[in-house]
């Protein structure tokens, strides 16, 4: 496996653990939403507020055509990445694909913490972030599902990484 994608819902971990995943394989570490900010000189909020939703899906897209041809990578994806275009495929064709799923009350309880930081959920209250967290969950689950290896999470970033490169290497 020479490039392994994480996938899973904003709060899912993917960063968390794709640092501990790659250190653990010998791989480079990237953050897809940090690659994108780095090349476009701005942050995804400030390309979701000056350019919108549609404008950053086609960043994304261009990011991931970029990230797929590179070798020994855990990429931790953005939340959205795998709904748009034919991103999951071309991700499961090129990559190795995990979907992080995490207890959906849990997901909830992490993004109430770091709204801010997050633009699709920023502006919203307690009330709305959950019915709007269960709705965009509901559509995006589909595509998440079409990963290779679905990987509910056992709470340790550090246990976790050491069990997916067990599966890893076992699935070789």
């Amino acid at each position: 496996m020479k490039r392994i994608f994480l996938i899973g819902f904003m709060g899912s971990g993917k960063s968390t653990l794709g640092k501990k995943l790659a250190s653990k394989l010998g791989y480079s570490f990237i953050d897809m939403d940090a690659f994108i900010e780095q090349q476009e000189g701005l942050s995804i909020a400030e390309i979701f507020a000056s350019s919108g939703e549609d404008h950053f899906r086609v960043l994304e897209r261009k990011a991931l055509l970029s990230l797929l041809n590179m070798e020994n990578v855990v990429v931790a994806t953005g939340g959205g990445t795998p709904c748009f275009f034919d991103n999951m495929e071309m991700i499961n064709q090129e990559a190795y694909s995990i979907y992080l799923k995490v207890d959906i009350e849990k997901l909830i309880g992490r993004l109430k913490i770091a709204a801010d930081k997050r633009p699709l959920v920023a502006a919203l209250n307690a009330g709305e972030l959950d019915k709007d967290v269960r709705a965009r969950l509901a559509v995006r689950e589909p595509f998440y599902s079409k990963a290779k290896l679905v990987f509910s999470s056992h709470g340790s970033p550090h246990l976790d990484a050491e069990i997916i490169k067990d599966l890893i290497l076992q699935s070789k």
